[in-house]
């Protein structure tokens, strides 16, 4: 990283979490503009919940990626890479330039994450195996003596994977209280609705403690994301209500925002209604 990028990136981090989001979600719209769109409907209800963790929960080092002192972050729901490309650009793992290379020939920034990129774990996309990936970290960690946390941000379509409960059970049974599942919990998926009744009673069968949460509010999302475990040897999941599309009204709660490849127009229509919605909530 240059001077000149160094400094870019410590400007972004004195930004308000509102602000950041609201750049978190820009980009996104941006890269769906790219010649292959993006899964910008997941990305955008994700926004928020990406912008508390980078910005305000996980202990990190953008110029040291690989820092052994790191909190971990898994993106289960691989397919909003994007929201995470953008999140990583602006906490300063990679250059906020090279998120123009998005989905394009020989970038290193693809449809779903791959390890090549700065702060990326693991190369996820197939859907259900997040959380046994965080779990083997939460384990490590915890047998080498070590006190870093692991969070795994998983779809509520996701959900109905039978790995995701192995995983869960697991957890539970081996006492890993240094693991934390994200929810977010926009009840829209690619064929039509993934709300599931007593979602916070299914997870506690399971032996986790379950806190239900506006995905949105991103002062509620860190301090329930910065709570130590409430039980020693308890695994904790936090269930984000959130909205698909959020902050473009018209992908807001529609399972066709799942996907989309804007045309200049669009991408220029979606822009303009969030620049009104940063000027609304900075009133």
């Amino acid at each position: 990283m240059t001077i000149e990028q160094a400094a870019a990136a410590t400007d972004r981090a004195a930004r308000p979490l509102a602000e950041r989001a609201l750049r978190v979600r820009q980009h996104i719209v941006a890269m769906t503009a790219s010649p292959e769109g993006a899964h910008i409907g997941g990305a955008l209800s994700a926004a928020d919940i990406l912008t508390a963790l980078y910005f305000d929960v996980l202990r990190i080092r953008p110029e040291e990626p690989d820092w052994p002192g790191r909190d971990y972050f898994v993106l289960s729901k691989g397919h909003a890479a994007a929201g995470l490309y953008a999140v990583l650009a602006e906490r300063g793992f990679l250059p906020v330039e090279e998120l123009d290379t998005y989905a394009r020939s020989g970038s290193r920034l693809g449809g779903h994450p791959l390890r090549a990129v700065p702060g990326v774990e693991f190369p996820t996309g197939s859907l259900g195996h997040g959380l046994a990936l965080g779990l083997g970290l939460a384990l490590a960690a915890r047998s080498d003596g070590r006190d870093n946390r692991a969070y795994v941000l998983l779809g509520d379509g996701e959900l109905q994977e039978g790995s995701v409960w192995e995983a869960a059970d697991a957890a539970a049974r081996l006492g890993v209280d240094n693991l934390t599942a994200v929810v977010d919990r926009n009840r829209l998926q690619i064929n039509g609705s993934s709300h599931r009744d007593a979602l916070a009673g299914r997870w506690r069968a399971f032996g986790w403690r379950a806190v239900e949460t506006d995905g949105h509010d991103l002062g509620a999302l860190s301090a329930a994301l910065r709570e130590p475990p409430a039980d020693p040897g308890v695994p904790t999941v936090l269930l984000a209500d959130t909205v698909k599309g959020r902050g473009v009204p018209f992908l807001e709660n529609r399972a066709k925002a799942h996907y989309a490849l804007f045309s200049p127009t669009l991408r220029h229509r979606a822009l303009k209604a969030l620049a009104a919605s940063g000027r609304e909530k900075g009133r």
